[in-house]
């Protein structure tokens, strides 16, 4: 099992963008063996500390194997809407683990 944490910034004004996006990709991602556990939304006041840019949602996933992350990243329906992805996405900070 591995698990990714996200956190993803948006560009300002392509919230939509994403969302549709993201219609797409979680039910895509589950047809791979990934499973969404947290997707959260913070708001300002959630952060206690930190300088840099907040980011718009942190989604924490989890798939059973490298090989069904490959699969659902390469997946041609993935690859069809990956505009929005490219429209949307200002930057994003993906970190790969495993459960300790």
């Amino acid at each position: 099992m591995i698990y990714i944490t996200q956190l993803i910034f948006i560009q300002e004004g392509k919230e939509e963008l994403f969302l549709e996006f993201e219609s797409h990709a979680i039910p895509l991602m589950e047809k791979h063996g990934g499973k969404l556990i947290y997707r959260l939304r913070p708001k300002q006041e959630d952060f206690i500390s930190g300088e840099e840019e907040k980011p718009y949602e942190i989604h924490f996933v989890s798939f059973e194997s490298e090989e069904q992350l490959n699969q659902f990243m390469h997946d041609d329906a993935r690859l069809n809407f990956i505009h929005l992805k490219n429209e949307s996405v200002k930057t994003m900070l993906l970190v790969k683990g495993k459960k300790m």
